[in-house]
């Protein structure tokens, strides 16, 4: 198993105590990446089963063998998670819990082939599913300036995006942009040179905007976070960790509209982040941001 994926997970101790609380037994890790949290899970309690999803193969074999040695207390499917209907089936359901920690792994960062990082000149793909059916280069190369601007602005909350998009737009004229390396050039060239100097990377959020396009991240998380929620069985609770401002926004809207419309209980008034310990040990956990529902205890 890749070292990488033996990392300690996110806000661990705290999302098993959020999740196991209702005493429950059946949990969902839609997405188990190297399996640290399903892990922890089935650590916790011995009756715990977990059902575990993820839609890149590569963790899913990687998850299989972290978890082994819980043997029938877990399985591992791979698939997106909004179809987690159809991918969890009916004699595990309903569950009591059901976990989602979104975003891309360091894992996936760090296999430069994958095209996530910036870090790395590596084919410009992105996708979570090497099987999907668009790439980073699809829309690099072949989306209008207009296209370009609207998602790196929208999803990648980038001010320069109509510069970057209109550099993007001009380099593709001379070749086609195939490669992470190629594309940092172009935004490095977009981005002005005092603005290089602050606020990180300067392609971090194109990169960022990109890869939520070719995976479809957002609309994907507005219907997993519907289909978990019709899992639940009462008191069942939905943990949820994201790590960027649009996939916050998403579940503190959605987590409040089943609140108000009578489904359940949002639990953590603010939401839960790491100590200042663990953000130390684990940078990536910096912007972690952790909200949980709980399903209504009694049927509705």
């Amino acid at each position: 198993m890749n070292a990488v994926f033996s990392h300690r997970p996110v806000l661990r101790d705290q999302v098993v105590a959020w999740l196991t609380q209702n005493g429950g037994e059946r949990y969902v890790d839609a997405t188990v990446g190297g399996g640290g949290h399903a892990e922890a899970l089935l650590a916790a309690r011995p009756a715990i089963r977990v059902w575990a999803v993820d839609q890149d193969p590569e963790a899913v074999a990687a998850a299989r063998e972290r978890l082994r040695p819980y043997g029938e207390r877990v399985q591992v499917v791979q698939g997106n998670f909004r179809h987690l209907a159809a991918l969890v089936p009916a004699a595990f359901r309903p569950v009591d819990g059901v976990l989602f920690d979104l975003g891309v792994s360091q894992w996936q960062l760090e296999r430069p082939e994958r095209g996530f990082s910036y870090q790395h000149d590596a084919p410009l793909d992105m996708r979570m599913d090497p099987a999907g059916d668009r790439s980073a280069f699809q829309l690099v190369n072949m989306g209008s300036f207009e296209e370009l601007t609207r998602v790196i602005r929208e999803w990648g909350e980038e001010r320069w995006a109509g510069r970057i998009a209109a550099f993007i737009v001009e380099a593709r004229r001379r070749e086609p942009i195939r490669t992470t390396g190629q594309l940092v050039d172009v935004i490095k060239a977009a981005v002005p040179a005092a603005a290089r100097r602050t606020g990180g990377h300067p392609a971090r959020r194109t990169f960022q905007a990109l890869r939520i396009w070719v995976n479809q991240e957002l609309e994907a998380l507005e219907e997993g976070l519907d289909a978990a929620r019709d899992l639940l069985a009462p008191g069942g609770r939905i943990a949820v960790l994201s790590f960027h401002s649009l996939e916050d926004r998403i579940v503190k809207v959605r987590l409040r509209q089943w609140q108000e419309a009578g489904w359940g209980t949002v639990l953590t008034r603010h939401p839960v982040v790491p100590e200042p310990a663990e953000r130390a040990e684990n940078p990536r956990s910096r912007s972690a941001k952790l909200r949980v529902f709980a399903r209504r205890a009694e049927s509705s």
